[in-house]
């Protein structure tokens, strides 16, 4: 494995991409070699917080001056002015830092998700060709140039149309001046559209993308021959890791509940609307976005149901002819005199009922509810401030004494 502090700079980083044992989903590409290069990383991801504080205050800061110079800070003319535009700060401030935040703390889960496939035996010797030819592909797939130049292209384009369309507000705000049929930025909306808005959208694409590549390395794996084992404690073969690997992308997922729970704001605190009347579209969008960081790890359901299927014809076939034997020789026949206390043969039959339990209770998925209930609330509770809107704080402050005293 590469060793990282030999060298740095971009030599270093580019030096660490090669190597297929290192592979992770958030390095290489021109992002992240332009972040070597300006000095706000260094391989593999240090520096995390220089690389938030620089790039959210790109995105952020020069919208207090120039929202000031339009007289559109804090009052003016417009209906939102800047420093009441939730979303703007949401988006900006707590979102696109989770999207830097996310790639540190993904780095190492997923190396060690690769890892685990090589260290559990689960990718067989006769298969370890095919194995590293899936990781060069990916990492050829992420290093990629010429995607994330499309992807910027992508986001100057259909991205712009998008947030002036669909996303920005209708009504004249501190960014844009609504007229009968189309919206006119200020400055600042200059700023915002070509650099806050732009910035965190091909974050989040990048993400996606980065995303997509992880997925399709799975799928690679899911259709080699596997070594699951059916008794396995992790009721998954021992591919229990992968569910816990999808931790690694619960920042992606708090980003954008931040972002979900930006835009209510606006819509209950600018426009009186109920924060009850978005419950469907929050339940619709958490699940939506659960589902897309687990629902690919049913690809290796097949192997899983595979295993199984084999465990319970093994294992029972085996539990009869003990069992068999057990029987003819403490039930049917006489015990030996002071054997039965403590026999062996009964802590046999014990944990051969244990193994045939354990296969009975495999899962066809690599995780269980209990991670599907932890990935929904990381997703919802950017939006549990929203509630505060429901009643006042003294309100709050009258329930939380009547419930303690």
């Amino acid at each position: 494995m590469t060793e990282i502090g030999q060298a740095s700079g971009p030599a270093a980083g580019q030096a660490l991409l090669e190597d297929p044992q290192d592979f992770s989903p958030v390095l290489g590409g021109p992002l992240y070699q332009l972040y070597l290069r300006t000095r706000v990383a260094r391989p593999p991801l240090e520096f995390l917080g220089r690389r938030v504080i620089v790039i959210a205050l790109i995105a952020w800061l020069p919208l207090l001056p120039l929202s000031a110079i339009d007289g559109n800070l804090a009052a003016g003319a417009v209906r939102v002015p800047f420093l009441y535009d939730f979303d703007v700060h949401v988006r900006l401030l707590v979102a696109l830092p989770m999207l830097i935040i996310a790639e540190k703390f993904a780095h190492p889960r997923v190396l060690a998700a690769v890892q685990q496939f090589v260290d559990r035996g689960i990718v067989g010797a006769q298969d370890m060709p095919r194995f590293r030819t899936a990781i060069h592909s990916a990492l050829r797939a992420r290093n990629s140039r010429v995607a994330e130049i499309l992807l910027l292209a992508f986001v100057y384009s259909v991205g712009q149309w998008v947030w002036r369309s669909h996303i920005s507000q209708e009504t004249s705000t501190w960014y844009a001046i609504s007229h009968a049929s189309s919206l006119t930025l200020t400055p600042a909306g200059y700023w915002y559209a070509f650099a806050g808005v732009t910035v965190f959208q091909f974050l989040l694409l990048r993400w996606y993308l980065r995303l997509l590549i992880w997925f399709w390395l799975l799928w690679q794996v899911s259709r080699l021959d596997l070594q699951l084992i059916p008794t396995h404690p992790d009721r998954a073969g021992g591919l229990a890791f992968l569910g816990g690997s999808a931790q690694a992308f619960v920042p992606i997922l708090v980003a954008q509940g931040a972002v979900l729970a930006g835009q209510i704001a606006n819509r209950v605190l600018l426009e009186g609307q109920s924060l009850m009347s978005f419950k469907v579209v929050v339940g619709g969008l958490v699940a939506f976005f659960v589902v897309f960081l687990l629902a690919p790890l049913a690809m290796f359901t097949p192997q899983l149901t595979r295993a199984k299927r084999q465990g319970l014809r093994e294992y029972g076939t085996f539990a009869t002819h003990y069992v068999r034997q057990f029987e003819r020789k403490w039930i049917r026949e006489d015990a030996p005199d002071g054997e039965l206390l403590g026999a062996p043969d009964l802590q046999s039959l014990a944990d051969l009922g244990n193994s045939y339990a354990v296969i009975r209770e495999m899962r066809p998925v690599p995780f269980g509810a209990g991670l599907m209930a932890q990935m929904a609330a990381a997703t919802a509770a950017p939006l549990l401030p929203l509630t505060l809107t429901m009643f006042s704080l003294q309100e709050l402050a009258d329930r939380l004494i009547k419930i303690v005293f």
